[in-house]
């Protein structure tokens, strides 16, 4: 297996059953930027059977909130918020289509369930480096929920953003194997 592998977005599930936890990625393509409050108003719409302004065929929604641009830039810095705050809304995305989450921190076991379930990963991107993320940012527009600033739910073209799998779609756990592996009582 190759050390960093290659991936754009959207991608189909066989693709996502492809990687591991732990596998290194770069991800091209276009993503979404939704938080807490974007996912409550798209399951809210969903419960209205209103159609959200986004496929979620394949996506791959980034857990963030983007700082205002400079001029000339299409995105301030952007890093990963904690996930578990989606957790509630996650399932129901799962099953409309969505095969990658970008976040930091654990997740439910309802959700890693239904990860296992609709064929999805879990990716990490470093926290701390949301300046750098900015960088892999091509083009940036926001689709939907504008009142919301920064947690507006956007549409973003990325090259290259680094991110490992913590959690694939086996239900295998970075959070679980990792400390396990490279602790101090690991090998």
């Amino acid at each position: 297996m190759e050390k960093c592998r290659r991936l754009n977005a959207p991608f189909l599930e066989k693709e996502a059953s492809n990687l591991r936890a732990g596998d290194e990625i770069l991800l091209s393509g276009v993503i979404y930027t939704a938080r807490d409050a974007a996912h409550k108003r798209m399951s809210e719409a969903l419960a209205r059977n209103e159609k959200l302004k986004v496929d979620l065929s394949g996506a791959v929604i980034f857990y963030a909130g983007p700082a205002p641009a400079r001029p000339g830039e299409p995105m301030g810095s952007i890093g990963p918020t904690t996930s578990y705050r989606m957790d509630p809304y996650t399932p129901l995305l799962l099953e409309l289509g969505v095969k990658g989450m970008i976040g930091k921190g654990e997740r439910s076991e309802d959700v890693v369930s239904s990860m296992k379930k609709n064929g999805a990963v879990y990716l990490g991107a470093t926290g701390g480096i949301a300046a750098l993320l900015a960088r892999t940012i091509v083009a940036s527009r926001v689709l939907d929920y504008e009142d919301l600033g920064p947690e507006a739910l956007r549409e973003l073209e990325v090259r290259d953003m680094p991110l490992v799998v913590l959690i694939d779609s086996l239900g295998n756990s970075m959070y679980r194997e990792g400390p396990a592996k490279y602790g101090k009582n690991g090998k």
